[in-house]
């Protein structure tokens, strides 16, 4: 037998080559990414207020966020979006997307297009409208009045009780069509051989749909719900531009805390702390949701 040369290594030896291939990228993702939020874990134990000398302070900015019934709050919030931004969306494009793809609709490629313009238009501009929708002389109110239902009529974001769930809608109106093309994706690559088997051994439309079409697609369900999740718990445009956080405290979310502790109050241990702890979060349920499906999958 023949010893293996130099010449005959397979493709990649030496591995320390490709590792120096892929430092240039690793470089730009530590540089942008990775020292930022090791900086921020680093202010998280100092109690700042962004000019003066910090001083240490250990954990009590982690303390303080759990005993903090404003903060806790601002993540009960965040939950509550989830349900507006993950959940609806996903159950609302499920039924659009199999529809559609079951009606073979004309003209799919148009309604993709449309029910996907939400993504393309920045966050301030849809809070901006959304605003005005919400506005106790706007339109909203006015379609409410035309209907002769004057008595439903309110200044929605400034309603304790209406205003979270009035910023969840549009939470829920942004994220439906990216939810939809999503699925819309997934359920084209299905085989038809398998609605046709499903057929033959006696399935209706909803028992094929759960049979067939949902564990086809649950690798989309986990992609859809890993970006809407995830937008729900970064939500802080469109709480910044609509409420501020108010009416008191009933719309405010981590990421606005944020803001509002390191550039309002000069927190910015506090606000470090924070946001450390709502990365872990959106860590923590991106990886749970990918596990799920992955173990799903086997």
């Amino acid at each position: 037998m023949t010893q293996r040369t130099g010449a005959a290594r397979p493709p990649g030896e030496p591995r320390r080559v490709a590792y120096l291939y892929l430092l240039p990228a690793f470089l730009i993702y530590a540089a942008f990414l990775l020292y930022p939020i090791g900086r921020a874990v680093h202010l998280s134990f100092f109690d700042w207020d962004g000019l003066s000398l910090g001083r240490w302070a250990g954990l009590d900015n982690y303390v303080a966020l759990v005993a903090d019934e404003g903060l806790r709050a601002a993540f009960g919030h965040a939950l509550v979006l989830i349900v507006f931004y993950a959940v609806v969306p996903l159950a609302i494009g499920l039924a659009l997307a199999a529809i559609l793809h079951h009606a073979k609709v004309r003209g799919l490629g148009f309604f993709r297009t449309v029910v996907f313009l939400p993504q393309v238009i920045a966050m301030v501009v849809v809070a901006v409208a959304w605003r005005r929708i919400y506005a106790p002389d706007g339109t909203l109110n006015s379609l409410l009045g035309a209907l002769g239902l004057d008595s439903l009529t309110r200044g929605w974001l400034g309603d304790h009780t209406f205003a979270l769930p009035a910023v969840g809608v549009v939470g829920t109106w942004f994220e439906t069509g990216l939810v939809t093309v999503l699925l819309l994706a997934g359920m084209s690559r299905i085989p038809v051989e398998l609605y046709e088997a499903a057929r033959l051994d006696g399935a209706g439309a909803v028992k094929e749909f759960f049979a067939v079409t949902l564990p086809s697609v649950r690798g989309e369900i986990a992609v859809a719900l890993t970006l809407t999740v995830i937008a729900a718990l970064r939500t802080f445009d469109l709480v910044y531009v609509t409420t501020r956080g108010g009416p008191g405290d009933s719309t405010s979310v981590p990421s606005y805390e944020v803001y509002h502790r390191a550039f309002g109050l000069s927190q910015v241990g506090s606000a470090a702390a924070i946001g450390v702890t709502l990365t872990v979060v959106i860590f923590a349920i991106s990886f749970g949701i990918n596990r799920f499906a992955d173990r799903g999958a086997t």
